[in-house]
């Protein structure tokens, strides 16, 4: 595996140098600042390319390997307004994102939400902080803060009878907390969504049902992969997270047979995964490693975190869950690491040249110096540093057994 980190640019609490510390090789990034459905000029991507690979006037030996994300626009995913200029704009970011050498492009197809927690500073047993999904706060908001019309008849009799508890005991303090966790937006991004922005985003995905929504999924596909195969770029979808569907808002890529849809729709190389064990292990029963040995030679991208599940009201698929340690949670990693390593070996006596698959360790706890760095939610330094160390002892010890 390749060993990237997210660095979300020079507003970023982590450094340069601490990307070299922590011993990844690779950046994960993205011109956040620049709207959906905008051209990344090949100006703004040198920029960002000569910051990763210089800093203070000196090599970093760090070099951009994957974009994560090339936004598709909401226009895109509900095929209105300028829906068709926005693929010409994807497809000329593709190509001047190829032309400076990066060629793996992450993205997703999540409407509104990019990804939702009810909690961003859970506090966890040994004093650091994790991500939480709490269902029934999940149910406090959309019944009670967001009034989706139907929310409490979805959610079913025992959620919405807890969720009417949680509310009448909230203070106001934690409504404003609650609200603002799931209205965070994309990490990275400048965009802030209020409460009436998310509903307002919601009701205009009125009549778009998940058939619907895998349709424009594949126009978009169709539009864009021909251009990523001929640049020799590998696109890779990353999964919803969390894989359920959400405020009435369709989900259509949570499991196996969902991917194998979509790697279907358009079949080439160039149209792969973002195999995110995080997310796709919030879902009771996605198997990661077998998802991994299945729909391996289509996976690009690498997110290797975990999740515990937790009791309560919900039935699957749908859970509370919080982010556990990397090695302790649903997905068992030493498989999952065990899975890669298998087809990578298997890439790499076929000649292919992407035999290495980027990874990078995603999310993590808040520990130490964490807790007053004041990171972007989810990717805390010390807590991502302690789960690269724990995957890269994992691959060294799986490489060693299988010499």
């Amino acid at each position: 595996m390749l060993h990237t980190w997210r660095w979300f640019g020079p507003q970023d609490r982590a450094s340069l140098t601490d990307v070299r510390q922590a011993g990844a090789v690779g950046v994960v990034t993205a011109l956040h600042h620049i709207p959906e459905g905008v051209v990344w000029s090949p100006e703004e991507i040198a920029k960002r390319k000569a910051m990763i690979e210089t800093d203070g006037g000196e090599p970093t030996g760090l070099t951009w390997v994957v974009a994560e994300s090339l936004p598709v626009s909401e226009d895109i995913k509900r095929q209105v307004g300028d829906y068709k200029a926005h693929f010409a704009a994807y497809r000329e970011s593709l190509g001047n994102l190829a032309a400076a050498g990066v060629t793996v492009i992450c993205y997703n197809f999540m409407p509104v939400l990019d990804w939702t927690r009810t909690h961003l500073n859970w506090r966890l047993p040994h004093g650091g902080t994790a991500m939480r999904f709490d269902l029934v706060d999940f149910a406090v908001f959309d019944i009670h803060l967001a009034a989706r019309a139907g929310a409490a008849e979805a959610h079913g009799a025992a959620l919405a009878q807890a969720a009417e508890e949680r509310f009448a005991a909230m203070s106001e303090a934690r409504k404003k907390e609650l609200a603002a966790a799931i209205t965070a937006g994309l990490p990275g991004s400048d965009r802030t969504l209020t409460l009436d922005d998310v509903k307002a985003a919601i009701a205009t995905y009125d009549g778009v049902d998940a058939d619907r929504l895998r349709r424009h999924m594949a126009d978009f596909l169709a539009e864009v992969v021909p251009t990523a195969e001929r640049l020799g770029v590998r696109l890779c979808c990353h999964p919803d997270d969390p894989p359920v569907p959400l405020l009435g808002l369709p989900r259509i890529v949570s499991t196996e047979a969902d991917y194998r849809a979509m790697l279907d729709a358009v079949d080439s190389p160039a149209n792969g995964v973002t195999l995110c064990s995080g997310s796709l292990g919030a879902r009771a029963g996605n198997d990661l490693p077998g998802m991994m040995a299945r729909l391996g030679d289509r996976v690009h991208f690498l997110h290797l975190r975990n999740v515990r599940h937790e009791p309560g009201p919900g039935t699957a698929p749908y859970t509370s869950f919080h982010e556990s340690d990397h090695l302790d949670g649903e997905v068992d990693m030493v498989a999952l690491v065990a899975a890669v390593l298998a087809e990578e070996a298997k890439r790499a006596a076929a000649g292919r040249a992407d035999a290495v698959i980027p990874m990078r360790p995603d999310h993590g706890h808040d520990l130490a110096d964490d807790l007053k760095r004041g990171a972007q939610p989810g990717y805390p330094t010390v807590g991502r540093i302690k789960g690269l160390a724990e995957l890269r002892g994992v691959e060294a010890a799986l490489r060693a057994v299988r010499r």
